[in-house]
């Protein structure tokens, strides 16, 4: 995975490097009078910029139309019980698909695990919508999470082969752009699609849409450079990954059933998931130790108390306020948009000597804003509580997520960056498969599983008598976050401190 990072590069330790870097500097000046001044929307790299951001977007319409249809999928299935596996179910999967398409990409090149991964978040998203129970239904969301752990490495790579180094920041920043639109309509759309067709069409109507992209960047990606193939896929790391995403299933899966007869699964997750995972992240990382570790360990907690958080929020909406499922997946679109605007914050030069505050507070206002979520649940209270904190949080996870990047690159050298990143992304899995699995563990431990599956909208019927389960997960989910503000005192390596 090292082609992730642009600056992983042997060209400072050639005699010839002077000579390369005139070379190269010649060929981007060429480059950039040919295409129009050399953007990433000029006429070279037009068609690929937009195919990219193309597939981030359908990505990200797609996590915001989930969150909204899932209260209703989950009741029409009679899944309540199950709720929180479907989240979790994705990122098991996915974190063992990132691992697979790394070793793939340096393998044969991007192409083929891009277009393996687009065909698999397909194929899930048809499962999911033609289920007839709900183990179906999470097995669904399985494949998409295969597809998008796929999808989302090779489009890293892809960047770092197909675009001068000039331009690469530019479109890892339409990345984040590329999430912006998805959050505004995604609960809007699929809210009514949900409410007018049938949750069923939100799914099924997604692989559709895919063709599009695919469309618009392949003649553009047949010129992509495969580059170097390296002699063999790191097997190791692979079954790593699997060993870890089979043994997070099977402790999610003891979780759904809380019986002696779950020790079982749950010991053979646990022998699984414990010494692979050390293996795959930094020594040090889950006692915390000072520098990469802890910035590596407090993704993960990040991730996780927030997903953790938000997708109980909307099930609570529509079950104990009596919302429809448009105005409660609503009530997560300005969490988006903050969170665009603190990782604008953080990117201010004159902030950058207080990166470590920032994330202080950024830690701060995610525990805030879960904290402020059962509130809600008193009458008394407007549901549109609910919006107002996920501003705050939206922001502070902006903040956080966005400083953790700029701190795992400051802290690794020009050859441990890829592997670093990698490991970022499955500190990042691993948060979300963990405190969402635990979410539902809670949800279903104090009684939530019971939830009765109903139709939600107008006329819905408001107050389920489960406060006790959602409230249980909201502050179980901030008091992780607290601790994660305690872990930002841990993220200066020692040598910086003194």
């Amino acid at each position: 995975m090292t082609a992730i990072d642009p600056r992983d590069t042997d060209v400072a330790d050639s005699p010839a490097a002077p000579a390369e870097a005139e070379d190269t500097a010649n060929a981007e000046h060429i480059a950039e009078a040919e295409d129009g001044g050399g953007s990433v929307l000029g006429r070279r790299y037009r068609a690929l910029t937009l195919g990219i951001v193309s597939v981030v977007s359908l990505i990200a319409f797609e996590a915001s139309a989930v969150n909204t249809a899932m209260p209703v999928a989950a009741r029409a299935l009679d899944g309540i019980e199950l709720y929180a596996y479907a989240f979790s179910a994705y990122f098991t999967a996915s974190l063992f698909a990132m691992a697979l398409s790394g070793e793939w990409c340096d393998r044969r090149g991007p192409l083929a695990p891009l277009f393996a991964g687009i065909a698999a978040f397909g194929a899930g998203l048809v499962v999911s919508g033609s289920a007839q129970d709900m183990w179906t239904f999470v097995g669904g969301r399985a494949v998409q999470g295969i597809g998008g752990g796929l999808v989302i490495v090779a489009l890293y790579v892809l960047v770092g082969r197909a675009y001068p180094q000039r331009l690469q920041p530019a479109v890892l920043a339409s990345f984040s752009a590329a999430w912006v639109l998805p959050v505004i309509v995604g609960p809007l759309v699929a809210g009514t699609v949900t409410e007018q067709a049938g949750w069923r069409w939100v799914f099924l109507s997604i692989p559709v849409l895919i063709l599009l992209p695919l469309a618009v960047m392949l003649p553009a990606l047949r010129k992509v450079d495969r580059g170097e193939p390296s002699q063999a896929m790191n097997r190791r790391r692979i079954l790593l990954a699997l060993a870890v995403a089979s043994g997070a299933g099977l402790l999610q899966y003891a979780g759904q059933d809380l019986a002696w007869i779950s020790l079982i699964p749950a010991a053979a997750g646990l022998a699984l998931l414990v010494p692979c995972v050390l293996r795959l992240l930094p020594p040090g990382t889950f006692r915390a130790a000072r520098g990469l570790p802890s910035v590596v360990l407090l993704r993960g907690v990040a991730a996780g108390s927030f997903l953790g958080a938000e997708s109980f929020v909307p099930l609570m909406l529509v079950t104990e306020r009596g919302l429809s499922a448009t105005a409660a997946g609503l009530s997560l679109t300005g969490g988006g948009l903050t969170w665009a605007l603190g990782s604008y914050t953080q990117s201010r030069p004159r902030l950058e000597p207080h990166r470590e505050r920032l994330m202080a507070g950024g830690m701060v206002m995610i525990a805030l804003s879960i904290g402020l979520v059962p509130l809600a649940l008193v009458d008394s209270v407007p549901a549109w509580l609910v919006a107002v904190a996920w501003l705050i949080g939206g922001y502070g996870m902006g903040l956080v997520i966005s400083s953790g990047s700029v701190l795992l690159l400051k802290l690794s050298g020009p050859k441990e960056a890829g592997s670093n990143s990698a490991s970022l992304q499955v500190s990042d899995a691993l948060g979300n498969i963990t405190l969402v699995g635990l979410s539902g563990v809670l949800f279903v431990g104090f009684g939530g599983g019971s939830v009765a599956a109903g139709h939600v909208g107008e006329g819905a019927t408001a107050g389920t008598g489960h406060a006790g389960a959602f409230a249980a997960v909201y502050v179980a989910m901030a008091a992780v976050a607290l601790l994660g503000a305690v872990l930002t005192t841990r993220l200066r390596p020692v040598a910086a401190t003194a």
